[in-house]
């Protein structure tokens, strides 16, 4: 069924076919974009170099694709695709170079498949996506920095490390494998290489807008992953249970990719070569970060979070592609095939049944027909423009998206300066609140209040 002539076809097909897949079903079965992405839209409406959850690269992003494309949601899930798709070209970029082969390669791209963090979630462009390729290129580019010697290879290692870190912090543990790793070979070496300063001065000079805004705001985004980790809170339990919920989530996660790998593979065990560089390089950039992660859940009793573990994986199938490479049996490539294409399938078909059949969920929000709704009143009572509005992410995040005017978007105007030239203003929020003290129109579409101030 694979032959090795056929592989780039073969690949082409893939990324198309999952490319269509997760772009058209969200964009006709869901009547809303999912939470995270209306967030970051909310953000881009205003933006800033920072925000109270996470860096801003999210919000650029969206943004940019605002600016070209406007409100229509299937372009925010291309957004997200083409963060995945490219993603996984590097690792298929990488690999190909890796293994010196292009059959190994394709497998190793296709058992990401198996990985749900690269079928069912993707629909949703959020800060995990968002480190998806940064994550993929700064170890394609570590990699080429430590054998190619070239400048450039440094210089382009610095812009895509610092890109991941301004799409969310956790990207620091990346960083710290490959700082380990790198002061691991330091002996064989002999001396530092002079393009890390180069790597070093160009992350800085890009990420030091966001360090100084996050001084500015007291560390605010910081306090915001503490407060979701719940590390620090004084229960001896969390040291144990958290840890263990984490190891068992993990185990949960990597079932799909431990059938894919073993329906081809002679036998389990493997020899560990210590002074092999390529098995030290991809063990450090796969284990290293998740030993931390669980270091830091033991420690400090933190719950990790299953989402923060998306770019965690993306090299997790070269690894063991690598380690067993001798022992995998071609001729079992059929039963391969055919439990990655069940898997392939299942992932959208899943989603699908849950979008038709679900009408809880955040993305069957009406939120189009609300800014409808408010637009109308705003229309009847006063002349000039929504400028502003003022709310959470998501209330107010939807009008700012869905509104022909494309207001910024506030959570609160305490300490806004200047507020008489804001313009219009709409609130959104608790009505038993907003209904009292309204000074202008008021009106509920339920369980929102919204309070529209303008000229009349």
């Amino acid at each position: 069924m694979v032959k090795k002539n056929n592989i780039i076809n073969l690949l082409i097909v893939y990324f198309i076919s999952h490319f269509l897949l997760w772009v058209l079903i969200p964009t006709f079965t869901n009547t809303n974009l999912p939470l995270d992405t209306i967030e970051a839209l909310a953000w881009g409406s205003n933006l800033d170099w920072g925000f109270d959850k996470h860096p801003p690269m999210s919000a650029v992003m969206v943004e940019l694709i605002y600016f070209i494309f406007g409100n229509n949601d299937w372009a925010y899930y291309m957004l997200s695709q083409i963060f995945v798709l490219s993603s996984i070209f590097v690792v298929w970029t990488f690999a190909k170079e890796f293994l010196k082969s292009e059959i190994y390669a394709f497998i190793s791209v296709l058992m990401l498949s198996g990985i749900y963090f690269f079928n069912f979630t993707t629909p949703e462009f959020n800060v995990n996506v968002c480190q998806l390729p940064f994550w993929a290129l700064t170890v394609l580019y570590s990699w080429k920095s430590l054998n190619e010697k070239k400048i450039t290879n440094w210089f382009f290692l610095g812009i895509f490390a610092a890109f991941g870190f301004l799409s969310k912090y956790i990207f620091i543990f990346l960083l710290l494998s490959l700082v380990m790793f790198y002061l691991f070979n330091l002996k064989q070496l002999k001396k530092v290489d002079n393009g890390v300063f180069v790597s070093l001065f160009v992350f800085f000079i890009i990420v030091f807008p966001h360090i100084f805004w996050l001084v500015e705001n007291n560390f605010l985004t910081i306090q915001y992953g503490l407060s979701r980790s719940s590390a620090g809170q004084e229960v001896l339990i969390n040291h144990l249970i958290n840890p263990i919920i984490f190891i068992s989530k993990q185990f949960l996660i990597l079932t799909p990719i431990f059938i894919l790998c073993f329906c081809l593979i002679k036998k389990i065990k493997f020899k560990i070569n210590s002074k092999d560089e390529k098995f030290l390089f991809l063990a450090a950039i796969n284990l290293i970060p998740l030993i931390l992660l669980l270091m830091i859940s033991i420690i400090f009793g933190a719950k990790i979070r299953t989402m923060w573990m998306t770019p965690f994986y993306l090299y997790l199938p070269l690894f063991i592609i690598y380690i067993y490479q001798k022992n995998i049996d071609l001729k079992k490539i059929n039963r391969f095939i055919f439990i990655f294409i069940f898997l392939f399938l299942l992932s959208p078909i899943l989603y699908l049944s849950i979008s038709i059949f679900d009408e809880t969920k955040r993305t069957d929000y009406p939120g189009r027909e609300i800014a409808d709704l408010v637009q109308r009143k705003w229309d009847n009572n006063f002349r000039n423009e929504i400028n502003v509005v003022v709310g959470d992410e998501w209330a107010a995040g939807n009008l700012s998206y869905h509104l022909v005017s494309r207001p910024k978007w506030f959570k609160t105007l305490e300490g806004t300066k200047n507020f008489q030239d804001l313009g219009g203003v709409v609130y959104a929020g608790n009505p038993s609140i907003l209904k009292k003290i309204c000074p202008g129109e008021y009106g509920t579409i339920k369980p929102t209040g919204y309070c529209m101030i303008g000229k009349r």
